[in-house]
């Protein structure tokens, strides 16, 4: 593959510059609200499985000062690109990048190390569909290589007991992500995304707790846009102002 044609994007009202391909798959409102829901501290290790450019964990990193944050990309062309974004924003002190494949699990990182362990993963599966115009973009939207329940089970390979686990993903398929969840994780909490007030929610933000007993939550949810289109106060607040989510 020749190098990627780059754009630089600005997120979380500028406060952070991401260098992202022009053309497949671009990190948008699932990375910047996946960041948003994470409820890490400060000194707390945070994991993202399959992280593209970084900007989920930039997001996160950005908003929890001493949050630790590793990322696991298979692309090298966007693991270089994650990388880089880490230290131009000067935030390569507590947010670093692996280039590896998640079904490798302990060649990659030691099991049972993380605090959190986040994902947006692909979301399309691989019989679904039509392919994407790029290799690296179809790699990133559909389940080409890793399927869902591979996913997850990576993710639960480097959670740490009593640790969180967070996903977001289509709503469409919430039920494959709960099934894979139980009964490892408990207290899982759901919260939709829905596009526009009297719309069906398109995707959907899943937390667990490893080892938890306590059963599922099913949260509000987050309305993005009003009825005129504009974009709702809660979400200008995660997206301009660095919010968190809290669900």
């Amino acid at each position: 593959m020749g190098q990627l044609e780059t754009t630089r994007d600005r997120f979380l009202g500028g406060a952070l510059d991401v260098i992202q391909p022009r053309t497949g798959y671009r990190a948008g409102m699932d990375a910047v609200l996946l960041g948003a829901s994470i409820r890490a501290e400060a000194g707390q290790q945070v994991l993202d499985v399959g992280c593209g450019v970084g900007t989920a964990g930039l997001c996160l990193a950005s908003r929890v000062p001493g949050a630790q944050v590793t990322g696991i990309e298979l692309q090298p062309e966007l693991h270089a690109l994650a990388t880089q974004n880490a230290e131009n924003n000067g935030l390569a002190d507590r947010v670093a990048f692996v280039c590896g494949d998640v079904r490798t699990k302990g060649r990659v990182l030691p099991a049972r190390r993380f605090d959190h362990v986040i994902s947006n993963p692909p979301y399309i599966a691989e019989t679904s569909g039509r392919r994407s115009e790029t290799r690296h973009a179809d790699l990133s939207k559909r389940e080409r290589e890793v399927t869902l329940a591979e996913w997850v089970e990576a993710m639960l390979y480097w959670v740490k007991e009593r640790g969180n686990i967070s996903i977001i993903h289509r709503a469409d398929r919430l039920h494959e992500i709960i099934d894979l969840l139980v009964p490892r994780v408990g207290d899982i909490r759901v919260c939709p995304v829905w596009p526009k007030q009297g719309r069906n929610a398109n995707r959907v933000l899943v937390q667990g707790r490893r080892e938890a007993r306590a059963g599922l939550t099913l949260a509000p949810g987050i309305t993005v846009r009003d009825d005129h289109d504009a974009i709702t106060p809660e979400m200008e607040a995660i997206q301009r102002d660095g919010r968190g989510l809290v669900f």
